[in-house]
């Protein structure tokens, strides 16, 4: 929280000095007069030392942390309780720092006649724009709390299909890090100790000893190498995520994966049609509407579809005319679109298309957990494996020489 220095007098006349953490300078205020002193001073401290919310607003609160505080902001507002009040109990009850911090700008914001998406919009970086955009049009129609509801349901929605996404690619990421951990302990340690026994009693190793020993070797010698590489790897994946033309490539190499790349596309469809969904049904212009979905879809190569779209809108002709010719867009897909157009149940259509994908992600993750741990556990047997049979091979030599 904020660190706020004060100056002011007691109830005897006394001048006091101190500081006090409170969300805003208003809260700061109220904190320093209700221990009895008159406030003659009052400012937030900035200094390196109290850099923490400053560094922390130019990062994103977590995901769980956005869904919990939209769905208890919906559940504030249907029970009656006013915007103001709603957003202090919020601020006072979130554990998220960053949020907290925010929520307080928010407070003062509101209590100073700015309309709540106009004191919102002040942290892009903390709401997405599709929450701002559906707010507004809740506060242009007088319907915020049923917007709000509404979008609650949508990120506790997209929140399950990222949670479901997550646990898919955990498995294999925690076990492919356990097996180079392992590979890494043999090749460092145990290896090296066998090379030298081995070297002792001479002879001739067979060929996968030797090639293990090389390699031992190697990595002992040029182990900064591995570093490095990994280091560019993740950089460069950085970079290109940061860039749209080199993100396409990306993508469109993800998307073309065995197993994964169909669970990325059904996510992909299955968060864009429940995006336009919401957005259609609340009456946001399609325009705005796929400009929206376009910058938080997350997937370049659906992205760009989308912005074919828009064009194909301008020219008079249908949304779904450019993903008819694209193999990200399953015929399924591109034909309820088009059925939504040509009946005015566009919204209706999106939201199946929605339920149905998020359905087969769900599915997709259970296959991928089922096919990805027997092949996981048979690659770790055969690295480790082969790395023991290179030493228990000449072991054998050399206890039949003894003997």
């Amino acid at each position: 929280m904020p660190v706020f220095r004060y100056q002011g007098r007691d109830r005897t006349g006394k001048q006091r000095a101190g500081r006090v953490t409170a969300l805003n300078k208003k809260e700061a205020v109220g904190k320093v007069r209700e221990s009895g002193i008159a406030v003659i001073s009052i400012e937030e401290l900035k200094g390196i030392l109290y850099k923490e919310i400053q560094i922390g607003i130019a990062k994103k609160i977590k995901y769980q942390d956005l869904v919990i505080y939209i769905r208890q902001f919906s559940t504030l507002l249907k029970a009656g309780i006013s915007i103001v009040e709603a957003n202090s109990i919020l601020a006072h009850q979130t554990s998220s720092k960053l949020l907290k911090k925010v929520l307080g700008d928010i407070g003062e914001s509101l209590r100073e006649g700015k309309p709540y998406t106009e004191a919102a919009e002040e942290h892009r970086r903390i709401f997405p724009p599709l929450y701002i955009n559906m707010m507004r049009a809740g506060e242009a129609g007088g319907n915020l709390d049923e917007i709000l509801e509404r979008m609650a349901d949508y990120y506790e929605k997209q929140n399950a299909t990222r949670q479901k996404i997550k646990s898919a690619l955990m498995y294999p990421a925690f076990v492919g890090v356990i097996s180079i951990a392992i590979v890494i302990f043999l090749l460092s340690t145990v290896v090296p100790a066998f090379a030298d026994m081995f070297s002792s009693f001479g002879g001739k190793l067979p060929l996968v000893t030797r090639i293990v020993i090389h390699l031992a070797d190697f990595f002992k010698q040029f182990w900064w190498v591995f570093l490095l590489l990994a280091l560019v790897l993740y950089i460069g994946v950085y970079f290109i995520r940061k860039n749209r033309d080199s993100k396409y490539y990306l993508d469109f190499v993800l998307l073309r994966i065995p197993l994964f790349g169909k669970l990325l596309q059904k996510a992909a469809i299955a968060r864009m049609a429940r995006t336009l969904a919401s957005l259609f049904s609340s009456s946001v212009p399609i325009l705005q509407s796929l400009t929206i979905v376009e910058r938080i879809i997350g997937n370049e190569v659906h992205a760009r579809v989308l912005n074919e779209a828009k064009f194909s809108i301008e020219k008079g002709q249908s949304i779904s005319r450019p993903m008819e010719s694209h193999w990200a867009f399953p015929p399924m897909v591109t034909s309820m679109i088009s059925i939504g157009e040509k009946s005015g149940t566009i919204d209706v259509m999106l939201e199946k298309i929605a339920s149905f994908y998020e359905a087969e992600v769900e599915n997709a993750t259970e296959q991928i957990k089922s096919l990805i741990e027997p092949i996981m556990i048979v690659l770790l047997a055969f690295m480790v494996g082969g790395i023991v049979a290179a030493i228990a091979v000449p072991m054998f030599s050399i206890f039949q020489q003894i003997q």
